[in-house]
Order: C-alpha cells, then structure tokens, then sequence
C-alpha cells in the first residue's frame, strides 16, 4: 500500500513493519472511475469544498478500490519495503502473510493499531533505514514516534527525554530487582537446571511431538487465595536525570573497521558499538548476526554480513544464527504489540527464515538468556483438577490447557510486576482518608455513572472507567469531590493536551495547601518527577487517589512504573475511551484489565454532544451513519487518487477551512494512515509546508515556523513549532514548554506535524482536523483507526475520501486485531 498503515494493529511481524516501513509506500493506484457522491451533496471542487457543501453526507466512496503493490521508491533500504508471497505462515492465533523484514514473524499482520516496527508510531523505531545494503542506516526518516527505539547515540545534554529515560531505567532496575527476590518462571543466563531445564525438555517433547501437552506440564496443587500483600517497601530514589554515556571513539573506531570488512555500512558504527558494549569489535566479529540488535538492520542483511566475514563458516543452521533471529522476532513483535509469542508462532516464523531446527533455536536462546519461556493455563480461575489415581489416563484427561510462550526479558518482568502490583492494590483495603459515609454522601449528591464512579472510587482500590471525551466530566467531579475529603489526587494524561484540557475541566478551585495549580500531570512528568506531587522518603508517589487518563496508551512497562511508584492502599482510577487505538509500545493493558473482570468496571452514560459525536459514537459499535450537520461539522471531499488527496488537503487547510468554519491553519489537524507513500506524512507535510512556511530548511530541513511532531521517547509524540536555531541545537515550543532538540538528534527524533498518523494524534484534540484517506489505503482502515482519526475534531471534520466501500467495510467489519499478552492470566491467578 502507498500508504504504509503505521496505524495497522499487530499481528505478523509483518506488523513490524507498518510504521518503520514508512519509507516503503507502495505504488499509487491509478486514476480510478469518477467519484460517486455521497448521501447528501458532497463539497464541491476548487476553494469552495467547505462552504459549498452539503455537511450531512454519509461518507459514501467515490473511488474503485485498488489493491496496492508494494515497490519502493529509489533511495530507499530494503528494510523499508514489506514484501509478500503466498506461503502463509500459521501462527496460534492465526495465519499470517509470509515477506521479507519485518513483515513476516509469523504473527498477525498489518493493521496499524501499534504494529510492530510498523506500530504505529513506532514507525521509524528501529532507524527506518539501517541495512547493510549500502544504505545509510539510522538516518533517513527519523522517526518522530518511537524514533528513540532504534538509536543507540548519546546526547549531548540533558533533556526532558533522557530525564523520562533515565526514570524509566531506574523504575526497571527496581522491578528487576524485585523480581530477582522471587522465583521467576526461568532463570535466564547459563545453562539452565532445575524447573527451567525441565520446562525446556516439556517444550521439545510437546513440539517434537512424543507427548501430549497434558503429560508434561503438570499443574501444581492450588494454592490457597493469598491475603493482600503487605510488602516491604525499599527506599526508592527520584529518578534523576542521567546522561547517557557515548560509546568511546576508540570503540567506534574498532566496529568501523568490522563493519567495513563485512561491507556493512560504517555509519552503523556508534549504534553497533553502543548497542554490543564492551568489546564490541570482537563481539560482533565473532559473532556477525548480533548486528540484528540494531535497529532496522534485517535478517538477510546480517546473514549478508555473516558470509562477508565468516565464509563458509556461514550456515543457515548456525547456532549463533538461530539465536540472533530469535531475539529478533520477538524484538518485531514487541514492535507489534505483544508481549510475547506463542510457542508454534515463533518457531513457524524461524522456519520461514531457514532455521532447520525451530526448537533448538529458541532453547538456546533462552539458555543464554535472550528469552523467557513461559507455560500459562488458558483458564487461570478454573479449579486443578483432582487425580483419582485410578488410571493414568483418567488423570491426562483432567488437565488443565495451557499455552507455551517465550517473550523478552524485560517485557516478562513488566508485565508480572504489573499484575502484581495491580493485585496488591485490588487486594489492599483504601486508605481511611474519608469515611465510607462520607464517600456515601458525595456520590448520592451526584447523578449516573458519575456517582457510580464515586461509590467505586471510594471502596476500591482500583476502578476501571469508560467513556468518550464527554465522560471526562465524571473523573474531573471524583477529584473535586476527593480533594474535598481531604485525599491527595492527582489526574495523569498521556500528553501535555490532554492536560491542559483536564485542567480546564476542573477550574480554579483551591486545592488542599493553598496551591491554585489544577492537580494534573503527564504520565510521562510524574514518572519522571518533572511534573506531580512528587515522591514521600520511600520513594512512593505522594497521593491518595491517582486518575490516570488515555489508559488505552498505556503500554505494560509505562503501566508498571506507575504502579509500582504507587503506595500501599492508594485508589487508583483507569479511565479511557476502549474504542481508540490500543498503545504504540507492547501490551494492551486496559483491554486486558477489562476482559479480567477484577475490579469495577463504569461505563459512562455521558454522550459525545453534536453531529461529530454522533458520527463517532455509531462508528464506536460498527455503524457508519448519516449525520446531519447544518453548521458543516462533517465535510465529506471525494477524491480520485493520492495527488489529488494532496492538493484537496493543502486547500482545505490553507483556504476553505479557515474562510467558512473560522478556524485557522494553525488549529486544524491532518490525520493519515501512514508516513510514506504519496498521501502519507511525509508527502503532505512537504506540500503543506511549501504553502504555508515556505523556507530552504537551513536546519535540518526545518525553519522557523515550522509544524512539528517531536518524540522525546518511544511512543510519545509532542506537537509544536520551532522557534529558532543555534549551536545547541533546534528550538522548539511544544504545549508552552520550551524545548532543545539537540542537532545529533533532530534527524531521529523531528519531523514536520502538519500531518500526523493517528497514534500520534491519539490523546489529543483540535479545533478542526482534516483526515486523508487516499484510494490505497483501504486495506489498512480497521474501527479503531477510523474512530480515533475522527474523533480528534472538536468542532470541523473534513475527510478527504478515495477509499470507496473500504471505509464502511473497515468500521463495520474490521476490530482491532489480537496481540499476545499475559496481563489478564496474570491478574486473574494472582486474584
């Protein structure tokens, strides 16, 4: 598709490729038949398509759908352009087309809800272009999302996104270190013994297929239902700001002179060398597939590398090579969205790969502690069953089901802290901060789901809200009514938009000490300390009741340093809108938490008000409906192909928009499905920029004035503008806040934000927003895309359509397609 779907949901790791494939577009679908009007009269050509159009048509297509071949265009890496064949890979949960790069690990595929290095967002993390095919790796691109993800270079200074990094590091040395205090499902490193080793044989026998799944994974008797946990908490230090140390030139040096040798470019040196560590040089040399762990660098690429170095010493069935695309797989499908791959998956995308010993593959990677492997029941709540003892069959027969998976480290450890930290608070009796009369009385002097969330709220220790961008009202009253009992609460939101929207919500009002400063931070602030209440002596933060917003960008590892930064007892509320995109990094922690059905679950009955609430509310259950619209909230603009997508979107944006709906350029949003491809981002921020700030780019490809999408962190993105440029680098003003990109990473982590996918777009609004949808980018529309691009307008939405009946078909038919994760099995066995 020209279109890369940045946005498709994960499946294959041909979903890894969505997002950091940008580059990769495919051709664009020729000029196809006229366009068919929608319901009503749609807009008309020229300067006109707002004020001359009839708001009240159902988007009806205009254009015949066009199936997309995937060509990249010159210049671009291999690692850029997914590929296809017909042989299908057959994972657990379901069959995935096979292709080269990150396309094909044999998880479900393209669909941008996250995808892999296709995520969304994660578009350019692994470097969008790093190859070993003569390409200059790390710099094309730069992804603005997750661009951080595949770099390895230090800064030059402190900045907002190495104080967030440097929190996150030491959130999950902490985790480890809890962790390391229990006994884990395998210990990693060395040769494995005891259970590890014996789980191993179980998954050699249960894949060669001499026992059945229930002989070797017997199921311990049950324990009892554990007491809430009274753990001990250890001093944890705020996180403070650390600059990450640069490989030693001599250490660049040295891997230049491997990466030459192998005919790798060298300007993957300092990412090598950052990435390998100590003795880079000799490491890579002696083991040429390690540069896999740099991102963007694909499997045939490294195996290239392997043959330049070693010779025929270079196999397909060479250990250290089943080793390195093991962890590379499941690199891809973190990229995707999971959090670890089922048994069969795994092995069926190694075979893909030409790795004639799947098994033994993944055995040795967990026994060099690359990877975890995991065996969980599919029904963790269903009781053991009793062994009569009367035969053995008898007792085969009564056990339980389970699943094999092997993930990384360190989403493992994620992902079970998480579960247990959840349990403890779910477990754990609230605070005594407000009497449950008082509780009482302030939900009875509120109405609906609102006084629901209240009575939740205050006999819960953790509560799970839903709702559209109406709903907000509902958490705003529970943090009035909990400042009011005296509690510490705060809200959190996924960007610094959110934010100040919340605040707006919740006025002036004092606030408990005397501040007037709505309580409401950033996730990604009160994380890192920036923002917040702060932490009390124990290094928990210090509050009473914590709301976090836009939980559905919640990824697990972002999830588990929130709650393990929370302190025993304090209510914690999940709120979010369950239709949007699930989070750019790996897990799917609200869908999950509201599938395990362990706490309570409020639906707000607050509606989305007007036509575009409306529209997105049947959207939200499968229904693409006409909406009136007299004051032309819903434009529908059809188009032929992806040029003249391009020129209707520079109109609308610069001239129709701003004359008849009153909104500026500077307030008016486009939405894409992905960054490349002649209607994706980076096409439309080229033409946008040339009408409305023109300039030579003197730094970098930017000037003064420009839009911008600014990722300080893998997964968050940061609208702005730039101010100016100096010696320290490119100055931006992002929501207020001044901010300093220094100019070594301004390739990797800046692009124009004129034009923005929807993950990026996710947890923000604007006044107006214009949503391209050209002809090739039917096949990666699913519901949750469509609903999160549409329901970022507050007042106007353009839709700029030439995708026929696959806009319909996506919201009626396409979901958000499955990722592997643990949380709900952990949840629910801890509980």
């Amino acid at each position: 598709m020209s279109t890369e779907p940045e946005e498709t949901e994960p499946g294959t790791p041909e979903a890894a490729t969505e997002g950091d494939t940008a580059e990769g577009g495919a051709r664009e679908a020729d000029g196809t038949a006229g366009a068919r009007r929608g319901t009503g009269e749609t807009a008309r050509t020229g300067s006109d398509e707002v004020a001359g159009a009839d708001a009240g048509g159902r988007p009806t297509p205009d254009t015949a759908r066009t199936e997309a071949a995937a060509t990249a265009p010159a210049g671009e890496t291999a690692a850029d352009t997914p590929t296809k064949s017909d042989k299908p890979a057959t994972t657990a949960r379901g069959t995935g087309p096979r292709g080269t790069g990150a396309e094909d690990a044999g998880f479900q595929g393209a669909d941008a809800e996250g995808a892999g290095a296709h995520s969304a967002d994660a578009d350019d993390a692994r470097a969008e272009s790093a190859g070993t095919g003569g390409a200059d790796a790390g710099s094309s691109g730069g992804g603005s999302d997750r661009a951080e993800g595949g770099g390895g270079e230090g800064a030059a200074g402190q900045s907002e996104a190495e104080a967030e990094l440097a929190a996150q590091r030491v959130e999950r040395e902490r985790i480890e270190r809890r962790k390391a205090e229990k006994q884990g499902p395998v210990e990693a490193g060395g040769k494995l013994s005891g259970k590890a080793a014996d789980l191993l044989a179980a998954v050699r026998a249960v894949e060669s297929g001499t026992k059945p799944m229930a002989t070797v994974f017997a199921d311990p008797e049950p324990a009892p239902r554990r007491p809430a946990p009274e753990p001990v908490r250890r001093p944890r230090p705020t996180p403070e700001a650390v600059v990450p140390a640069a490989p030693a030139a001599e250490s660049v040096d040295a891997v230049r002179g491997v990466l030459t040798d192998g005919g790798a470019p060298d300007s993957l040196a300092p990412q090598v060398a950052a990435a390998l560590g100590e003795g880079a040089d000799e490491r890579l040399r002696a083991d040429p597939w390690l540069l896999l762990r740099v991102g963007g660098v694909r499997p045939e690429q490294a195996d290239g590398f392997a043959r330049a170095l070693l010779g025929g010493e270079a196999a397909p069935d060479d250990e250290r090579r089943g080793r390195a695309l093991t962890g590379w797989l499941l690199e891809q499908a973190a990229l995707a969205g999971h959090t670890a791959l089922e048994m069969p998956a795994l092995t069926a995308a190694l075979a893909q790969r030409g790795v004639p010993d799947a098994d033994e593959a993944v055995q040795n990677a967990v026994a060099e502690g690359e990877a975890l492997v995991f065996q969980d029941a599919l029904d963790p709540r269903a009781p053991a069953a009793e062994h009569t003892g009367d035969t053995e069959d008898a007792g085969e027969d009564q056990e339980r089901p389970v699943r094999v998976l092997v993930g990384l480290e360190r989403h493992a450890l994620a992902e079970e802290s998480l579960a247990d930290g959840l349990a403890r608070l779910i477990n754990s009796v609230p605070k005594d901060d407000g009497s449950a009369e008082e509780w009482e009385r302030a939900a009875e002097s509120a109405k609906g789901s609102t006084a629901e969330l209240i009575r939740a709220t205050g006999g819960h220790g953790v509560t799970l809200h839903t709702g559209g961008e109406a709903s907000l009202t509902e958490p705003a009253t529970l943090l009035r009514v909990a400042a009011d009992l005296g509690l510490r609460a705060w809200a959190a939101t996924h960007g610094p938009v959110g934010r100040e929207r919340f605040a707006g919500l919740l006025g002036g009002a004092d606030r408990p000490g005397g501040s007037t400063a709505a309580p409401v931070a950033t996730v990604a602030g009160l994380l890192s300390g920036a923002e917040g209440p702060g932490r009390d002596a124990d290094g928990a933060l210090a509050l009473d009741l914590l709301v976090v917003l836009d939980a559905p960008q919640l990824d697990v590892e972002t999830a588990a340093s929130v709650v393990e930064s929370l302190p025993d007892g304090v209510r914690l509320v999940l709120a979010g809108d369950p239709a949007v995109l699930w989070s750019a990094g790996p897990g799917r922690v609200f869908a999950d938490l509201l599938a395990a059905r362990v706490c309570p679950q409020i639906a707000s009955r607050v509606p989305d008000p007007g036509p575009l609430g409306e529209l997105v509310s049947g959207i939200g259950v499968g229904e693409l409906n006409q909406v009136d619209a007299p004051g032309k909230e819903v434009v529908i603009v059809p188009v032929r192909d992806a040029g003249e997508a391009v020129h209707r979107t520079v109109q609308l944006v610069a001239d129709s928009v701003p004359r008849a709906i009153g909104i500026p350029p500077e307030q008016t949003q486009v939405i894409t499905p992905g960054h490349g491809g002649a209607a994706g981002t980076r096409a439309l921020n080229a033409a946008l920029k040339e009408r409305l700030n023109p300039g030579p780019g003197r730094f970098a490809g930017f000037d003064p004035g420009d839009r911008v999408a600014y990722s300080p962190a893998p997964g968050r993105t940061l609208s702005g503008h730039v101010v100016k440029a100096d010696a320290t680098g490119l100055h931006l003003s992002c929501a207020g806040a001044d901010v300093v990109v220094p100019k070594e990473r301004v390739e990797q982590s800046l692009r124009h934000g004129w034009a923005l996918t929807a993950h990026q777009a996710a947890g923000s609004r604007w006044p107006a927003v214009v949503v391209v949808l050209p002809a090739d980018a039917g096949q990666s529309l699913t519901r949750p895309w469509v609903y999160t691009a549409f329901s970022r307008a507050d007042r106007h939405l353009s839709v700029v359509h030439g995708v026929e009946q696959a806009l319909p078909r996506a919201v009626a038919e396409t979901g958000p397609k499955p990722r592997t994760t643990r949380l709900a099995t952990l949840v629910a066995a801890d509980l």
